[in-house]
């Protein structure tokens, strides 16, 4: 594939996933970025499962995620007083290997030898017989044999190459929050606090404060921080705890970022010589799987377009007979309930959940189940 060219929008997870293998089958790969350099931060993401596994051992960088990873920690479900209610264990929050987002983003640009257009993003994209004819915000105009839409929920390359975003992206009732908050927020032991459809959390890997609410659909400017800040300052309004405290230094907070749990709802991934990859193509959930997915979803849309010699739509009819029924798991409900439920009841129905070995083994295995369920070829060995 030493002739194809690949755009690939996206330089979180799986962007630079895909961008790794493809220059690894002799591809020349462009991969643009809105921000200014790798993403740092974010929560953390889990790998779960030999599947999850064998793709970084494939890729030559399991070593480094274990080096860097968080090693999973117990969180610990409190009640206003802070007395513990259940604790939810470090198998369950982390996986098999729990890691920083930033980090992860980190390895894998240290393992892409590519060209990165960072502080930038696609404006226009035609198709024509030997190409996509694309247009930057500030780099000149370029042709590529394919592009890839690996640039999350809000994907500018979904709603260039198929259409507006409220034609396949489906709201699920719950927000959730990040914020960086301080030192003395930061905790060594994870901890989570419940009301009705509201949760508050500090402490562990994630970022120093984490946030998940019930609520209608919320009309904002995704570039508009303040706004964003000031909205998770409404929706918890009178909330006990440590939340006002939390609350009273969101507007300071140095990284803040806020979204709704949504699901991608999409016929196919691909159009023409266009497609898309993680969560432009699966959703965003918050389900625990979403990192896994854009991993092995790169692995198989490389593979499958080496197997197909280059071929586009040969490689993306297989990568979505591979893989549509493996990304089914991020279709199966929302973790908002779970992390936010809506009435005292269930808050006290899922912190049961932990209390009892015998349901927790079985979460444990449903979402093992899920993040094996797919038989990898070995692209490499034409096997």
């Amino acid at each position: 594939m030493k002739n194809l060219t690949v755009l690939i929008s996206g330089a979180s997870i799986a962007g630079p996933a895909l961008a790794h293998w493809l220059t690894r089958y002799g591809c020349t790969v462009t991969v643009v970025e809105r921000a200014p350099a790798v993403r740092p931060g974010g929560q953390a993401v889990d790998f779960k499962g030999t599947t999850h596994r064998t793709v970084l051992e494939r890729m030559g960088i399991l070593g480094d995620v274990l080096r860097r990873q968080t090693g999973g920690t117990d969180q610990t479900i409190i009640d206003a007083s802070g007395k513990p209610r259940a604790v939810i264990p470090g198998e369950f929050t982390g996986g098999e290997i729990e890691i920083r987002r930033g980090d992860l983003a980190e390895i894998l640009y240290a393992h892409t030898s590519c060209e990165y257009l960072f502080g930038d993003t696609i404006t226009s994209l035609t198709e024509t017989p030997d190409g996509v004819d694309v247009t930057f915000a500030y780099a000149a105009p370029r042709k590529f044999d394919l592009v890839v839409g690996a640039d999350g929920i809000h994907s500018n390359v979904r709603r260039l190459a198929f259409g507006p975003e409220r034609d396949y992206v489906r709201f699920l009732g719950h927000y959730y929050a990040l914020a960086e908050l301080g030192e003395d927020v930061a905790t060594d032991e994870a901890v989570m606090y419940n009301e009705p459809g509201r949760m508050a959390a500090v402490g562990g890997p994630k970022a120093s404060a984490f946030f998940v609410f019930a609520s209608p659909e919320l009309e904002y400017d995704r570039g508009d921080s303040d706004r964003q800040r000031q909205l998770l300052i409404d929706a918890y309004e009178g909330a006990g705890w440590r939340v006002p405290e939390l609350l009273a230094k969101v507007p300071a907070a140095r990284e803040f970022s806020l979204d709704s749990l949504a699901r991608v709802s999409i016929d196919h991934y691909s159009r023409g010589r266009v497609v898309l990859l993680g969560d432009a193509a699966y959703g965003n959930t918050l389900g625990g799987f979403g990192t896994g997915l854009a991993i092995v979803g790169a692995y198989v849309l490389a593979g499958e377009l080496l197997a197909a010699g280059g071929d586009h739509r040969v490689a993306f009819a297989r990568y979505e007979a591979q893989f549509r029924d493996y990304a089914k798991v991020a279709q199966r409900g929302s973790a908002g309930p779970f992390l936010a439920p809506p009435s005292r009841l269930r808050i006290r129905l899922r912190d049961w959940t932990f209390k009892s070995r015998f349901l927790l083994g079985l979460v444990l295995k449903a979402t093992d189940k899920f993040a094996t369920d797919i038989e990898l070829r070995d692209y490499a060995s034409g096997s």
